[in-house]
């Protein structure tokens, strides 16, 4: 069976599916088998595409999409759904677009597709090995990497001397520092004593 899938990137009504659908319906796919969903491409928030992915019979139907950027939120999300689709046997058809010539049902679109995961991995190879080089730079600077601390010495101090008062609330504190329950209390304990995390910020 042929499922399909649409998207525009407006929930105002400003962009409709209509070409979309009438080129899937051109295609095969039934009028009850169409899903659709209205957000940006950027967004993770798809709740038709997860149920349509979810409605994907393992060995049996394929999913059809106008174009390939109404699939995927970037190449890496694209790649990553054809492949657990490839995984349940589930083919993938493309309509028109720059990637029109993939159907993972044939041989030929299957090695297209490769080429696109190959590309894929090359991408993450690259980000992997600029994050690497940038913070070996750092490092070299006297930078290290990674968010800064929210939590200060100065801050640690005063929630020191304020943890020790019965009458401290303790989302008042947190509010007051800027920082949550849980840094709060990995660095001083109920009581106000340094835990391991407040020593050794306190030693820096």
């Amino acid at each position: 069976m042929l499922i399909g899938y649409m998207r525009v990137s407006k929930a105002d009504g400003s962009q409709r599916t209509d070409l979309q659908r009438d080129a899937l319906l051109a295609a095969g796919v039934g009028p009850g088998q169409l899903y659709e969903d209205k957000a940006s491409g950027k967004t993770d928030d798809r709740p038709e595409l997860a149920a349509c992915l979810k409605a994907l019979r393992d060995h049996e139907d394929t999913l059809m999409v106008w174009k390939l950027d109404r699939l995927g939120r970037n190449l890496r999300h694209l790649v990553n759904i054809v492949h657990d689709l490839t995984e349940r046997g589930i083919g993938l058809k493309v309509l028109t677009g720059q990637g029109a010539a993939i159907d993972t049902t044939t041989a030929s679109g299957k090695l297209v597709f490769g080429i696109f995961a190959a590309l894929a991995e090359f991408e993450r190879e690259l980000i992997s090995e600029r994050t690497l080089a940038g913070l070996a730079s750092a490092r070299v600077r006297g930078r290290k990497g990674g968010r800064p601390y929210k939590m200060t010495p100065a801050k640690l101090r005063l929630a020191m001397a304020s943890m020790g008062k019965p009458d401290t609330k303790i989302s008042a504190l947190c509010t007051e520092l800027g920082i949550t329950r849980q840094t709060l209390y990995r660095h001083v304990s109920p009581t106000g004593e340094l835990r391991p995390d407040g020593a050794k910020l306190i030693s820096r």
